[in-house]
């Protein structure tokens, strides 16, 4: 009996998929070939190095830190994010320059990071944003994967 349904869950599978197939393969063609324009566009491929995909408003990308108008970082070193990090992935530390405390020091280490964005929202100050658009970062070792956003993002 359970070779039955087996078989059965099979050919189900296989009309999903010759659908999708028939389907695609008829907007393409009225798309591309014979330039009808339909709501309906089919499977789409991204020819990836030289077109992008565009990324939703809401994607989590890249960290990045926020400046203030004169060239300091907006965060003040409270901790919250570091806090609030599930992975443990970042590293903050503050000093007082000018009577104010600011962070001096602000690593993320992406291979831990779990790109969760509760570093984002605990921020009271908005200092860090997941919002970069970076989707290719990469390194030849571990090293290469911290980032220190203060440092390279320097104004």
């Amino acid at each position: 009996m359970k070779g039955f349904l087996y078989f059965f869950e099979t050919i189900k599978g296989l009309l999903i998929t010759a659908k999708h197939l028939i389907v695609n393969s008829f907007f393409h063609t009225l798309n591309y070939v014979f330039r009808i324009k339909t709501k309906r566009k089919g499977s789409v491929t991204y020819q990836y190095p030289e077109e992008k995909k565009p990324l939703y408003p809401r994607d989590r990308t890249l960290h990045r830190m926020m400046f203030r108008d004169d060239g300091k970082p907006r965060c003040v070193g409270c901790m919250l994010c570091v806090t609030a990090c599930p992975s443990d992935c970042i590293y903050v530390k503050a000093e007082e320059v000018d009577g104010e405390k600011i962070a001096t020091t602000f690593v993320v280490n992406v291979n831990r990071c779990a790109f969760c964005g509760y570093c984002v929202e605990a921020c009271p100050e908005d200092a860090i944003r997941m919002d970069s658009g970076k989707l290719d970062f990469v390194g030849y070792s571990t090293n290469e994967m911290i980032l220190n956003l203060l440092k390279n993002n320097q104004k």
